[in-house]
C-alpha cells in the first residue's frame, strides 16, 4: 500500500472525499448512482423537479465512469445558466465504447436542494474520429 492509500486509511475518508472534498465527492458517488439507474432505465428519481433532461436509450451509459466534480462556471456552460445548476461533472466512454460517430452523454448538471443534488440537463458528445 503506497503512502496515498495509507493516508486514505488512517484519515476514514474515501479517496474522493481527500481529492474532492465532502462536497465534490458527493457529487461522484450521485454520478455513480445516476449512471446504474440510467443504464437500468430507471433514472427519474435523480431528476429535479420540472426537468427533463435528455437520457436517450440505457444502452447509451454502459460503462461510463464518473470524472471530476466541477463547481459550475457560467462562462463555460452559457447554454446551461437559466437552470442554474450549482454543480457538472464529465462522464468518461469506455476504450471498447470509443469509435468515430459514436454519442454519449459527456456531461451532468446538478442543482443542489433540501434532498441533495438532481439532474438539470445532460449534454451529448460525439466522439469525432478514433485514436
Amino acid at each position: 500500500m503506497g503512502a496515498a492509500g495509507l493516508a486514505v486509511l488512517l484519515s476514514g475518508c474515501s479517496l474522493n472525499t481527500m481529492l474532492w472534498g465532502d462536497d465534490g465527492a458527493g457529487v461522484i458517488e450521485t454520478t455513480e448512482g445516476l449512471i446504474d439507474a440510467a443504464t437500468e432505465g430507471e433514472a427519474e428519481s435523480y431528476m429535479c423537479e420540472g426537468h427533463d433532461p435528455e437520457l436517450r436509450e440505457p444502452a447509451d451509459w454502459e460503462g461510463l465512469s464518473a470524472e471530476e466534480p466541477e463547481r459550475f462556471v457560467a462562462d463555460y456552460w452559457p447554454d446551461q445558466v437559466p437552470l442554474e445548476p450549482r454543480w457538472n461533472i464529465g462522464l468518461s466512454l469506455p476504450t471498447e465504447r470509443v469509435a468515430g460517430g459514436v454519442e454519449f452523454p459527456g456531461y451532468v448538471f446538478y442543482q443542489e436542494t433540501d434532498d441533495g443534488l438532481c439532474v438539470v440537463d445532460v449534454t451529448w458528445w460525439t466522439v469525432e474520429s478514433e485514436g
